[in-house]
This record gives structure tokens, sequence and C-alpha cells, in this order.
């Protein structure tokens, strides 16, 4: 491994040597629709990967495209990482989704729908349908949507009216059947509360395959019935997506709860910063709607086809199709050690357990909160909750347990963006049932996963402590890759108490026995491992960093990554999505590698690993390598101390590390390429969540016919 001869040649901070965050973010968005045309895939999860997408695209305007306005139009002066204005950022931004945008849709129209209609399953426009199908869409527009629909008319006397975010809408040119030749403006919002997506009675018996139609066609097909006594001269569906990012001063706020109910509502209305328009509108409508909208041109987005293709994951939970969706490795298993009717606490006192979601259940969470509960040994519960499911079985263990007469205190994160309406119902149903519910410390966001139960025993008080990289969130627990601890370590415990006491007070521990906690100490001890790295080999000893994280564009951090590199540190970075870092710079990052991995599963998971000498320690913590992570929240990095465990950690980054179909690996120019397949033999192909899944299949196979424990072994890469 190179080293530089003289390091402080190099300007370590220079701007040319990182990404724009938001570039790299349209980057990994990329790699997400690359998915929905890969033809490897099965049909309806090349749908589901354009849905989302699209759904990633538009919280991609409401948030980060929105902050870039909002600097624009606050005179913000100051560059970011890559050296570039808000304003330069914005044009790049905007170019680069255009064309982002013609790429979905050309693979939409091209790939997808000729594919859908070879596999039995047609989408109508209005003019294919036979006269049979256009009698029954008509009877669903009289009888379902015409009652529900409600045209709003634009004069002198009615304003144009407020469009909501994201809705889909329908406008009209209206003309007077008698009397004037003038012409009137009018909208319709496509009622959300009605299916996207209709499907025509006898579809795929009498014919060669299904049909269904969307309702913003039955509703144009059927729109003059809206407007009687005017001719419809033309009509065209719209669409609004708007500034969704709350501004909320905290040390104003006399009740931050309030405050945030107050903003929620406001965020329909922001500032309107992409409008979508169907292609071949009518160009005095377009100019009507722009205008209204305030919107430029270069934020107008015309659209060949449907608009919001978020609708796929609809039509992907159509029946009928499962041989066209991914079944193989989706099922998450038992845990080893609990694979039976063992007392949880019983397990967790015998050693530490390692968990990995969803190969394997998230249950035993659910359990371990909902044992507690109703254990009469139990005396405290303490949990921090960021996002939690609609229908969490974790809320309603919670409340049991303050009925239960046990001591309970919830932190919970009022401010997870767009979970935040969700949030606060749970945090007043939690209020009600007795828990003591707190919402974090003023200016900073709680992010940390973390439970804490304490138990009277026979040899005294214990505590348990369960740690993670993910949400307590049993719903998405089964669709992102996550790692959790169960440990009842004294030092863990005595950790864990801290840390709540820090949260729930004014608490502020003088030092730490395993935990490192941002803001305070988690950005430094991050920098500090990197460091040992580089003296390391500065001393001829094993050097080495694997590290797998969703995002990586702290300057002082990637910095320290350059430094160890251009010592000889062999760095492997496995990251998801925003990656600051550039590869391949010569006598700077020719050590280091970066490859993202997009799959079935949403890559979530943040472990560490840093070779130290020959001695090696690994870390799991719900923090990335960024700015607001580090400096802006309550986040926990903590140890992995138990071999076994240690095996499991390095056997999965040995695995992402291998993975030849599902990774993209970054070239010297920034760029990222999917590992070309066709020129290896079928069996050195690696699709690392699908091994993780076969392994968690077999290890559940394994013990119900043996009854013995299974482990992963070892992969050497």
């Amino acid at each position: 491994m190179a080293k530089i001869k003289n390091k402080k040649e190099f300007d370590f901070e220079d701007s040319k040597y990182y990404i724009n965050r938001e570039l790299s973010w349209l980057q990994f968005n990329e790699r997400v629709l690359s998915e929905a045309e890969d033809k490897d895939n099965p049909l309806f999860e090349r749908l589901k990967f354009l849905s989302i997408s699209a759904s990633n695209l538009d919280e991609f305007f409401m948030v980060r495209v929105a902050s870039l306005k909002d600097m624009i139009n606050a005179d913000y002066k100051k560059l970011d990482i890559a050296g570039m204005t808000a304003k330069e950022q914005l044009t790049e931004v905007l170019s680069t989704v255009h064309s982002f945008v013609d790429e979905q849709y050309r693979i939409y129209n091209e790939e997808l729908v000729p594919a859908l209609l070879a596999n039995g399953l047609m989408i109508c426009k209005a003019e294919d349908l036979t006269a049979k199908d256009s009698e029954y869409v008509d009877r669903y527009f009289d009888e379902f949507v015409y009652p529900v629909v409600t045209p709003m008319a634009v004069d002198s006397s009615r304003p144009f009216p407020l469009i909501r975010n994201k809705t889909l809408n329908i406008a009209a040119l209206l003309k007077k059947k008698e009397g004037k030749d003038d012409v009137d403006f009018a909208t319709v919002q496509v009622p959300d509360v009605l299916p996207r997506i209709l499907e025509i009675p006898g579809s795929g018996k009498e014919r060669e395959a299904r049909k269904v139609i969307f309702l913003e066609d039955i509703i144009q097909k059927n729109v003059s019935k809206l407007f009687l006594n005017y001719e419809v001269l033309t009509s065209s569906p719209y669409r609004v997506g708007r500034n969704a990012d709350l501004s909320i001063d905290e040390d104003e706020a006399e009740d931050l709860l309030k405050e945030i109910e107050k903003q929620i509502k406001r965020r329909q209305w922001g500032q309107a910063i992409r409008l979508e328009v169907s292609t071949g509108i009518n160009k005095k409508l377009l100019k009507l709607i722009a205008g209204e909208l305030n919107v430029e041109e270069n934020e107008i987005y015309d659209i060949d086809g449907p608009l919001d293709l978020t609708f796929l994951m609809k039509m992907y939970k159509l029946e009928g199709f499962d041989e066209l969706k991914e079944h193989r490795y989706k099922t998450p298993q038992p845990v080893p050690e609990f694979n039976n009717d063992e007392n949880l606490f019983d397990v967790i006192s015998r050693g530490d357990v390692l968990m990995h979601h969803p190969y394997e259940t998230f249950e035993n969470v659910v359990k371990f909160v909902e044992n507690a509960a109703v254990d009469p040994n139990v005396l405290a519960i303490k949990q921090t909750l960021y996002r939690v499911s609609g229908n969490s079985p974790i809320i309603a263990a919670l409340a049991k347990a303050a009925d239960n007469g046990k001591q309970v205190t919830v932190l919970v994160e009022l401010k997870a963006r767009f979970d935040e309406e969700n949030n606060i119902v749970w945090a007043k149903m939690l209020e009600k049932a007795g828990c003591h519910v707190i919402y974090g410390l003023v200016g900073l966001k709680t992010h940390c996963k973390i439970t804490l139960v304490v138990r009277r025993e026979e040899d005294g008080i214990k505590r348990y402590v369960h740690l993670a990289t993910g949400n307590y969130n049993d719903s998405t627990a089964k669709q992102y890759t996550d790692v959790g601890l169960f440990t009842c370590a004294p030092a863990f415990g005595e950790d864990a108490t801290a840390v709540f006491n820090m949260l729930s007070g004014y608490s502020e521990p003088l030092g730490w026995n395993k935990l490192s906690l941002a803001p305070l100490w988690l950005k430094d001890r991050v920098i500090d491992l990197i460091k040992r790295e580089e003296e390391h080999a500065r001393a001829g000893e094993p050097a080495r960093i694997v590290a797998k994280m969703n995002s990586i564009c702290h300057k002082e951090v990637i910095a320290e990554l350059y430094k160890a590199s251009s010592m000889g540190v062999k760095i492997d970075l496995i990251v998801r999505g925003i990656c600051c870092l550039r590869t391949g710079i010569p006598g700077v990052s020719e050590n280091i590698t970066v490859r993202s991995i997009v799959g079935n599963f949403l890559e979530h998971s943040r472990i560490f690993y840093f070779e130290n000498g020959g001695n090696p320690e690994y870390y799991c913590s719900s923090a990335d390598w960024m700015p607001r992570n580090l400096e802006r929240r309550v986040e926990i990095l903590f140890p992995v101390e138990n071999e076994k465990l240690r095996k499991k950690l390095r056997h999965i980054l040995d695995v992402e590390l291998a993975d030849t179909d599902k990774a993209h690996v970054m070239n010297d120019k920034g760029k990222y390429v999917k590992i070309d397949c066709t020129k290896l033999d079928p069996s050195d192909r690696i699709n690392s969540q699908k091994v993780f899944g076969d392994e968690a299949a077999n290890n559940s196979k394994a013990m119900n016919s043996q009854n013995t424990r299974v482990f992963i072994p070892e992969m050497k890469v």
C-alpha cells in the first residue's frame, strides 16, 4: 500500500477532494433506479424500485431542494464541502433531476409497461377501453367519484385555490356554451380517499390480460359532467411539490408538542418548488398554473406518463402476481439463542446476543418489552422512540407496563421528519397511560436506539440493555437491515442509566464505561479511532478500517480518512447513500474503496471495524458520519466484545465486501459502476442479502431438526 513521502504537500481540506452532498444523493437514487432496470430482478420488484425512486425524489425536493432555495432567498454565501454556492448546487441539481425523471419514464414506458402486458396486466387509457369497459368506468365515476370530487372555478370572486403538497389534480380551461367567449380556469383534486388504480371486471377471464385504469383518467374521461353549461376546451393532470421542512424555534416555543402540531399543518402550503405536468398540456393552461404557483421554467417537469410513480407500490400489492415477486429470502427467521420457550432474561444473563435483522426476527425485541411489562420482578423500563409503526406493539406494551405500576420513562422524538404527527399521537397515548414522556433536548434530535429494563433478582438489581442501529419499528424491521445487541453486562447497564438521566434531567456523566455519545464525545471518538490506525501504519503494524453506514459527509472525518490512507491504512467503506469522499486520488485516497449495496432490503446498519495493530475492535452505532449525527443529535456508538458476536459482524462485512450482484463501486471519477456479473462464473456470484437470508433459514432448519445451535461460519475474502 502506497505511502506519500511528504504529507504536508496535500491540503486534505481542499474542496476538490470532496463530492457535493446533494449530487451524491442523486447518484444514490440513480442506483435505486438501476434496480428497476435490472432484468435479473422479478418484474414486480422492478415496479417497487421505480416507486421507491419516485418517493425518494419527493422527499429530496421537500427537504433538500427546499433548503437550497431557502439559502438562496436568504443570500447565504457559505460554500459547501465541494466548494459550491447554494445557487450553483441548485442549478446542477435541477439539471440532473430533469435527466433522472426522463430516465424514470423511459424505463416505465419502454420496459415495465410492455413487460406487464406480456405477463397479463394491461394499463389502459380511456381510448383503450371497449364499449363494455367504458360503460363500467363511467358508471364507477357516477356512483363513487362524482359524489366525492369538488370542482373549483377561478374567477374575480374565487381566487386560485391552495393546492396541497403532493396531491394529484386536474386543471381545465372552460368556455360557456352560451354567452361570452371568455375562457375560465378550473381545477379538481383527484381524491386520495379513492383507489388510484381501478381494475375493470372480467379482466383475465374473457380476455388475455387483466385491465386497470388510473383514477385521473376516469375523471378526465368524465370531466364534462363536473362543469355543466360549460364546454371543456382542454384538461390535464398536474402535481405540485412544496417546501415541507419544518422551521421550529425551540427556545421560543412554550409547548414543543403544540408548536410541532401547528407546523405540520403549514407543511401542506409551503412554497411551491416543483410542478409536474403531463406531456402535451395546453400552453395557456400551463402558463396559468405556473404563474399562480410562481414556479420557474427549470422547476417544471414535463412527464410522459402517469404523474407520481409512487402508485406502483400499490400495483405491487395487486393479488395474483406472486410469481413475479421476490420470496426467496424475505421471511425473518428465529434468533438461535431465543429459539425456545426459555425466559428472555435468562438467555441474556448467559451472555450477550447479537441479532441481524430482518434475516433474524425483530420479534424478540418486541417480546423483551412485552415480557418486561408483565414480569413482576421488573421495576422500570426506559426507552427512546424515534419512529414507530402505525399499530406498534411496543407502545402497547409500554402502556401496559405503566398500568401494571412499573416506572416507565419514554423519550419520544417529536422532530423525526415526516413522522411528527404519528409520534405526537403515541406521546399523548403514553402520557394518558401513566408513562413519563419526555421530548428530548432543546436543539437536538434524539436518534439513539436504547432500551433499559431494571429487574429485581435474587442477587440484587440487574439491568438489561438493548442497543441497536435501527428504530423500534416492527414494520420497517422487516425491510431494513440492522443489528441489535442484548446485554446485561454491568458496565453497559451503568452507561444506559447515565444516558437516560442525561436525557431526562441535567446529569452529564464525567466519563463512560463502554458507550460514546454524540454530540459531546462521539465525533472525537471516531477521529481518535481513525488516527490510531494511522499510527499503527506508521509503526509498520497491521492497520485497516472497514466501515458500513448509510452516509458519510463530515469533512473533518473524511480528512482524517485521507490522512490515514496516505500513511498506508487500507480503508473499505460500505456506504448505501451519500458519500462526499472521493476514491483514487493519488497520494490521498488510493487506499480507500467505496461500495454501495442496493437490494430488496434497505441497508441501514452501522458497523465499524478497526484492525488496531492486530487486536481488532468492533463497534455498532445509531450514527452515520454526518455533521447532523455527530454534532446535532443524541447518538450512541457501542462496542461488541464477545468473540463469537464479533465473528458474526466480521462475516457481515466480509460478505458485503464480496457482493457481486447488488454492489456499485465508486471509481476514481467519483461515479458508481455496477459489477459486471456476465464475466463471472455463476458459482462466483454473491448477492449478500440472499446469502444472509439463506444462512438464517438454514440455521433455523438445522435447529429445528437437531435442536442444536448453528452459528454462521466465517467467510474468507
